[in-house]
């Protein structure tokens, strides 16, 4: 592997994220196209997708033409508009292989679902969004329904804050300097609140946002490092918040969320192990001890990365490869 794809590894993420001069705008600008379209169904002409991801119409249309052309998008004559063609479905659904651990994931989602009426979540980052890989909805769920393969904004969610907070301080400043330049108003929201996410991530091992994407909505998140997709993932919580103020986050949904992250992280670390192998066993979620209405933290429960077999605590996550 060259420098330049070690260096990408290690960050779990895009160069352009991070402010490097050496990315290939035009490649960049064509999964910029391809992000517009969210849904298999979405239609879009040249327009739309100029407006929507603020390229000048002429080099959409290049972009769009060439995408057609390499079966990424499919041209629709009767509507003048494109829609995500199959070698992109084929590409993701080649890209989404581990469906054993895709559904352990859903399970492990849906005992929390069980217990709490909101939406659960399991997601990865793109750019500035997060993706819904995973979710679970309790039967009685109010105010937020996601689906699978929505996206939220890294600024305005429980997902996005920890998220945030969980990269190398230097790898997170950089990535938030390319919002304030891409999306200036998400930035305001963010870097007032990425210090003292830091600090409660290190200290509790996970993170809450109260109100940003919604006032009737309150979150809880934990981030956990994924050696398969070289990047933090997190699993996150919404719910109304007539329902849960955030003194009721902390003593009740977060125990709830931690042990649900350390679960997760556990099955991200053995996939590539005895997950494939026809020997899956669905194990209850460990039970959280409580005094005087304070978590008691385990090693397990402030697990943010994968890669040993002991979990650590969040204080001893390396840097060195955007983990800290």
């Amino acid at each position: 592997m060259g420098r330049r794809s070690e260096r990408l590894s290690r960050q779990g993420m895009l160069a352009s994220e991070t402010g490097d001069g050496d990315v290939i705008q035009v490649v960049s600008r064509a999964f910029d196209v391809l992000r517009c379209f969210e849904g298999h169904e979405a239609r879009l002409g040249n327009l739309e997708i100029s407006n929507r991801c603020g390229l000048p119409r002429s080099t959409v249309s290049r972009l769009t033409h060439t995408l057609t052309r390499m079966g990424q998008l499919v041209y629709l004559p009767r509507d003048q508009k494109y829609r995500i063609g199959p070698s992109a479905v084929a590409m993701s659904t080649s890209m989404m292989k581990g469906l054993q651990l895709r559904n352990l994931i859903r399970l492990r989602l849906q005992d929390v679902a069980d217990q709490l009426p909101g939406t659960v979540g399991f997601v990865i980052p793109d750019r500035f969004h997060l993706v819904y890989l995973e979710f679970a909805r309790a039967a009685n769920a109010l105010g937020l329904h996601e689906a699978t393969g929505s996206r939220i904004s890294m600024a305005t969610t429980a997902a996005g804050h920890a998220y945030t907070a969980a990269l190398d301080p230097m790898i997170g400043d950089a990535l938030i300097a390319e919002m304030e330049r891409e999306l200036p108003d998400s930035a305001k929201l963010l870097t007032p609140r990425i210090e003292a996410n830091r600090r409660h991530l290190q200290e509790h091992g996970y993170v809450v946002a109260c109100g940003l994407w919604s006032p009737h909505i309150n979150g809880v998140a934990v981030p956990m490092w994924s050696p398969q997709y070289q990047t933090y993932v997190v699993t996150t919580i919404g719910l109304l918040s007539a329902m849960y103020d955030e003194k009721r986050l902390h003593r009740e949904v977060a125990p709830q969320m931690v042990e649900l992250g350390a679960a997760i992280g556990s099955l991200l670390e053995g996939a590539d192990g005895d997950i494939f192998a026809n020997r899956i066993e669905r194990k209850s979620l460990p039970v959280t001890a409580h005094n005087n209405n304070k978590m008691i933290k385990t090693e397990a429960l402030n697990e943010l990365e994968a890669g040993t077999r002991r979990p650590r605590p969040a204080r001893s996550v390396r840097a060195g490869d955007g983990r800290r």
